[in-house]
């Protein structure tokens, strides 16, 4: 990315006055920056100018697009903040301080098995960077996404280092913050260090379904305009393919890609959800619905704010196509989340949002107002307790491993057995017992973050009823539910029959 490319890309976003500030955001880190290189040996000023360019092309504000330029001058080169307060205003200079206290913050960490360091300075630290303003992170993992894309410079142990951390931390976060094509982004490319030989396998099994599908997707897709165009509907149609890592994800616990009915979706975007509902109900006339695969996210959304309509159908030559419906509105924030409040706005933010004069956030990411009052104590000077917040971005999730170096996340709390449902349920049904970090422990073990779980398993074993209270994620709670059912009807059919025998025998 150069000086000019950036300028470019920020034309018809921003006004004259501000792309002006932009070019001398760009002309300070550029000579403060000078002399300094990257791995690949490219000029270091290539990287906040690509940081930035990110930043544009989610729609943020001016002053985080000046804030990505100068994010790095603070903490790598002889700038100070009151350089960047007296030429680019006390804002910017407030965000180039947050990400500078994230980086200290972070280097302050004993292992990368925990984003959030221990001690509480560091964590009152990174309390203050990203409480009170939430631009900091998305800052930060426009930094993050930049050194992933450019991660083949680094050494292999490096990447793998890197791209774990990516996959564990900074995924998950883009995902609170529901910016889901940053998460898609970001476990991509680490799926593609992590695991070189998985990532290519399911991306060319993903390649050849794709083509096979595709022609038939192309009926339906046409089927369906044409249907809703009669009915005088106003939409946009597109297709969106599954990631690779969420297919190879999916794959690992169903087995079987002719299982997986999401390979490739079809989106239909309205212009408000009454209009949706509408959609929903011309697809269930025109196809077969499969009704435990209707989800209204809208009525119910998800934990992170994503709202949708989701069906499946069955077409009459028996192809199973799946549909998301959402307003344009929906779509915005289902693909870059938080980001989307920011879109194009030109008025200095900081000061309200240390003032609380933002517009309430959506209740999924009440923690964001949490974090702002714990960083208001800090302030303050006032004793705040720090276990409550170590985890706090990702409170209600954990990382286990397999035994293959895979990554799952599962709710806190949670027990051996439903990791064994999170990977297939036929294997859960057949568990005999579980190894955790290579030692035998009993199925009421509560599994922590960085857990490496093994599944022994018996032809012989089988699911038993009190497993209902070694499960707390919905998923293992219905397969198992299911299976038990099953297992009864057997026996009722077996008893029922050996009745009948002794009732013909008298």
């Amino acid at each position: 990315m150069k000086r000019e490319e950036l300028l470019e890309l920020g034309t018809g976003h921003y006004s004259e006055s501000s792309l002006t500030e932009l070019a001398s955001a760009i002309d300070f880190a550029t000579e403060f920056h000078a002399g300094q290189k990257r791995k690949s040996g490219e000029e270091y000023i290539t990287h906040p100018l690509s940081v930035a360019a990110i930043l544009i092309e989610w729609g943020m504000d001016i002053d985080t697009v000046i804030a990505g330029v100068l994010h790095d001058t603070v903490e790598d080169t002889a700038a100070t903040l009151s350089d960047i307060e007296s030429n680019f205003g006390r804002d910017v200079s407030f965000l180039v301080d947050g990400v500078t206290k994230v980086s200290q913050a972070r280097a302050g960490m004993r292992d990368l098995d925990s984003y959030l360091p221990t001690t509480k300075d560091n964590l009152a630290k990174l309390l203050i960077a990203v409480g009170e303003d939430v631009r900091v992170i998305i800052i930060k993992l426009a930094d993050r996404l930049h050194n992933m894309q450019t991660l083949q410079h680094m050494s292999v142990d490096k990447q793998k280092k890197i791209a774990r951390e990516t996959i564990e931390v900074f995924a998950p976060l883009a995902d609170r913050l529901n910016m889901g094509r940053v998460r898609v982004q970001l476990e991509e490319l680490s799926f593609k260090y992590l695991m070189p030989r998985a990532f290519n396998e399911t991306r060319m099994l993903m390649s050849s379904r794709i083509k096979k599908s595709q022609r038939k997707l192309d009926k339906v897709r046409r089927e369906v305009s044409a249907r809703l165009r009669k009915e005088g509907l106003t939409f946009e149609m597109d297709g969106r393919v599954k990631s690779i890592y969420s297919l190879f994800k999916k794959l690992d616990r169903v087995g079987d890609i002719d299982k997986i009915y999401d390979l490739i979706a079809l989106r239909i975007i309205v212009d408000d959800i009454s209009t949706g509902y509408l959609v929903l109900n011309e697809l269930h006339d025109m196809y077969t619905p499969l009704f435990d695969r209707i989800k209204d996210y809208v009525a119910q959304p998800k934990m992170n704010g994503y709202q949708s309509l989701h069906t499946t159908v069955q077409t009459p030559t028996g192809q199973i196509v799946e549909f998301q419906v959402r307003t344009r509105e929906m779509h915005e924030y289902a693909e870059r989340g938080l980001a989307a409040s920011f879109h194009y706005n030109e008025s200095k933010l900081t000061d309200a949002y240390r003032k609380g004069e933002i517009a309430a956030l959506p209740t999924d990411l009440g923690w964001i107002r949490e974090l702002q009052e714990a960083a208001s104590k800090a302030h303050e000077g006032k004793e705040f307790d720090a276990t409550k917040f170590k985890m706090k971005l990702f409170a209600d999730r954990i990382f286990v491993h397999s035994p293959r170096g895979d990554i799952y996340d599962l709710p806190i709390g949670s027990y051996p057995l439903d990791y064994a449902y999170r990977i297939h349920s036929d294997l859960a049904a057949r568990t005999s017992g579980f190894k955790i970090n290579g030692a035998m422990k009993p199925f009421d073990y509560v599994l922590k973050h960085g857990d490496v779980v093994e599944i022994l398993s018996s032809k012989t074993a089988k699911p038993k009823p009190h497993w209902k209270d070694l499960v707390i994620t919905p998923h293992a709670r219905n397969k198992l539910r299911s299976q038990l059912a099953k297992d009864d009807s057997i026996v009722a059919q077996l008893t029922g029959g050996v009745s009948s025998l002794f009732r013909r025998k008298k």
